[in-house]
């Protein structure tokens, strides 16, 4: 599941880069909206496809951990903190699509191009 989301962040990113590359030469306004639009877009696409497979997982740890106390509830200290553990480990992957977003957004290499060409 880690490769998918891996793939997925990488695919939009590329896209989003290759839109702005294409954007950042021609000199008109509405190229460089094309481009914010298409960054907004492809950060969307990055931070949607990167929390749906650690969602899936948490959902399916949660189950798997409610089903195991519901059938030996002696053990559920320790199926409680294996789960808590693995939530936070799956969780880091939704903040690295959080981050990969945010780098779309905020250090996009051709942000002052655009800028100019707006008139900022």
């Amino acid at each position: 599941m880690r490769k998918i989301a891996i793939f997925a962040l990488t695919l939009t990113a590329m896209i989003g880069f290759s839109a702005a590359a294409m954007a950042a030469d021609a000199s008109t306004a509405a190229a460089a909206l094309n481009t914010i639009s298409s960054i907004a877009s492809s950060a969307a696409l990055a931070i949607g496809f990167g929390v749906s497979g650690p969602g899936l997982g948490q959902g399916l740890s949660v189950y798997a951990t409610a089903t195991g106390i519901a059938r030996n509830p002696e053990a559920g200290g320790s199926l409680r903190v294996n789960m808590i553990i693995g939530l936070a480990l799956i969780e880091s992957l939704a903040i690295y699509a959080l981050v990969v977003a945010l780098l779309l957004i905020y250090a996009f290499p051709y942000r002052e191009a655009i800028i100019g060409l707006l008139g900022g």
